[in-house]
């Protein structure tokens, strides 16, 4: 599995110095959510298209994913998915990640919105295919349970339409990475990886620590992906721009990176070890 990393981790850098350390980590590709410490824009002139392509090029970094702040339940948000693909296509990425957003409490309501969500999906997946980038819907708001994502994706038939596994969100609300993976395993595109522990004094209740200090079981989630058969990317999602109190990027995202190919290489056939 190819390891990438997010441009979450430099929100006061620019491209090319976020590309060129991941580069000297020996990462194999990049997730983009910020460039030049701005988010994504999805109306992005084509000289700027051309530079970012040049940047990551010369970082002999792939694109694995083009991330954005899209929630499927609202219709107005939508609309950019079009722009998104377009410009994922331009990238040469295989992958839009989008959020699903939040389901309101009443059944019927919820009923009703969630199709909504499937029907935006639907009518997007068509485009999706003829570019060859798929739609992925991560694990994020009220989709954090994997139940909840399966839901959607079952209304969706499309093979362009799938899962982002993030790894923190539905530990958080109690799934083990067995329940996740059976819920959305066959329909996965990304798996995003962080580490966390219980932290009562903050408002979320969690603190991002470096890989295998917290208990997020990243090491098993590794574990089902590789029995599983899983070879697209494992991105290191290292929220610095929404928690600048975490470790620096040059710190964590070599940390990570160690760690991960130790337990992957563990994950191999015939090591004679167990990730799980």
């Amino acid at each position: 599995m190819p390891v990438a990393f997010s441009t979450l981790a430099f929100p006061d850098a620019s491209l090319a110095a976020a590309a060129a350390l991941g580069r000297d980590c020996g990462y194999d590709g990049i997730e983009l959510r910020l460039i030049d410490g701005e988010f994504i824009d999805p109306l992005m002139p084509a000289p700027a298209r051309s530079d970012v392509k040049r940047t990551l090029a010369m970082a002999g970094l792939p694109v694995v994913a083009v991330d954005t702040s899209i929630r499927l339940v609202d219709p107005g948000q939508c609309e950019n998915l079009r722009g998104f693909l377009e410009l994922a296509s331009d990238l040469e990425c295989p992958l839009v990640r989008v959020f699903g957003g939040a389901l309101p409490g009443p059944v019927r309501r919820r009923r009703a919105v969630l199709e909504s969500a499937a029907r935006a999906l639907e009518a997007h997946a068509p485009l999706a295919e003829r570019l060859g980038v798929a739609i992925g819907v991560e694990t994020h708001d009220s989709f954090s349970s994997s139940s909840v994502l399966a839901e959607l994706l079952g209304l969706v038939d499309s093979a362009s339409v799938g899962a982002v596994w993030d790894s923190h969100h539905p530990y958080r609300l109690g799934e083990s990475p067995e329940q996740v993976y059976a819920s959305i395993g066959h329909r996965l595109l990304l798996a995003q990886v962080k580490d966390a522990k219980r932290a009562p004094d903050r408002a979320d209740g969690w603190r991002l620590v470096l890989l295998g200090e917290g208990e997020v079981p990243v090491r098993e989630m590794l574990g089902l992906l590789r029995a599983g058969g899983y070879r697209g990317p494992v991105s290191v999602e290292w929220e610095k721009r929404w928690h600048p109190e975490i470790e620096s990027p040059e710190r964590a995202l070599p940390q990570y990176l160690a760690v991960l190919r130790m337990w992957l290489g563990q994950a191999e056939p015939g090591s004679g070890k167990n990730v799980g």
